[in-house]
């Protein structure tokens, strides 16, 4: 297991900057997306898969995951919303062949939410025909593809998430215990799915908290960092402190927690 460093925590850098940062931290390698000052311009990435991998290889950091979002928010062109399911095949075509391109590991992507008329068993049948056309993409690209089940999706549970996981082969998981400690779920609950993860985002949570800091967390982080090397996890394990105006994770010193953070996880890999 290895660490990483999401550029989204980095909101006020540059992507140049973020890429310092991580490499200051001694953690050398770097997720992408296209948020914040770090951001990628998606439509460039769309327009020219080849030069925004060029872009990429030259920050000289090794970028293990890509967050790919489909629309604008986590509502607009949705998996589970089949109106756009080619507009965002084609689009994922290309995002494929910037990841192959810039040597990129895993690609994660949202599995949508109840549109309306739609209930949880109706959007996990629209997001799994979603799904079922992308995996084989990424898969030819020699991307490995992953989903990041999360608050506000139709997928907040770990049933949920191995039922969807048993209907589209190949697909993985992006996998953040937050997200599921923040809906009250309890740490053993979410083990299982640890044989499913391909890349694993880290923060500390706690119910009704999507992000907390390290001492006020309920996350027992050896304990899931023994969960993950059992199951055979030999991914990035990605640093994931943020400022975001969404489930309220304003309010923690960023660098100081992605430290602390990095320190525990390195003293228990050590």
């Amino acid at each position: 297991m290895q660490l990483s460093l999401t550029s989204w925590s980095l909101r006020a850098c540059s992507l140049q900057e973020a890429a310092g940062i991580a490499r200051a931290l001694g953690i050398g390698a770097l997720d992408l997306g296209y948020f914040y000052g770090p951001a990628l311009d998606k439509a460039a990435l769309l327009a020219d898969p080849d030069g925004m991998a060029e872009a990429v290889r030259a920050l000289g950091i090794h970028v293990p995951s890509f967050y790919h979002l489909f629309g604008d928010g986590l509502s607009d062109r949705n998996l589970a919303d089949p109106r756009h399911r080619d507009r965002n095949i084609a689009d994922f075509r290309q995002v494929m062949r910037f990841c192959a391109r810039a040597c990129i590991d895993t690609v994660f992507i949202l599995p949508g939410v109840c549109n309306p008329g739609q209930g949880r068993a109706q959007a996990l049948e629209e997001s799994a025909r979603s799904l079922n056309a992308l995996v084989p993409i990424a898969r030819e690209a020699g991307v490995t593809p992953t989903i990041e089940a999360h608050v506000h999706s139709f997928l907040e549970t770990p049933t949920l998430v191995e039922e969807l996981l048993g209907r589209v082969e190949g697909l993985r998981l992006t996998l953040d215990y937050a997200h599921f400690v923040c809906l009250g779920y309890r740490q053993e609950e979410i083990d299982p799915l640890a044989r499913h993860a391909a890349h694993v985002h880290l923060r500390q949570a706690r119910p009704g908290a999507l992000q907390a800091k390290g001492h006020e967390g309920t996350i027992n982080i050896e304990a899931q960092l023994a969960t993950l090397r059992d199951a055979g996890f030999q991914g990035h394990l990605a640093l994931e402190y943020v400022h975001q105006d969404y489930m309220a994770t304003l309010y923690d010193d960023v660098l100081t927690e992605t430290i602390r953070l990095r320190d525990q996880v390195r003293a228990w890999l050590a």
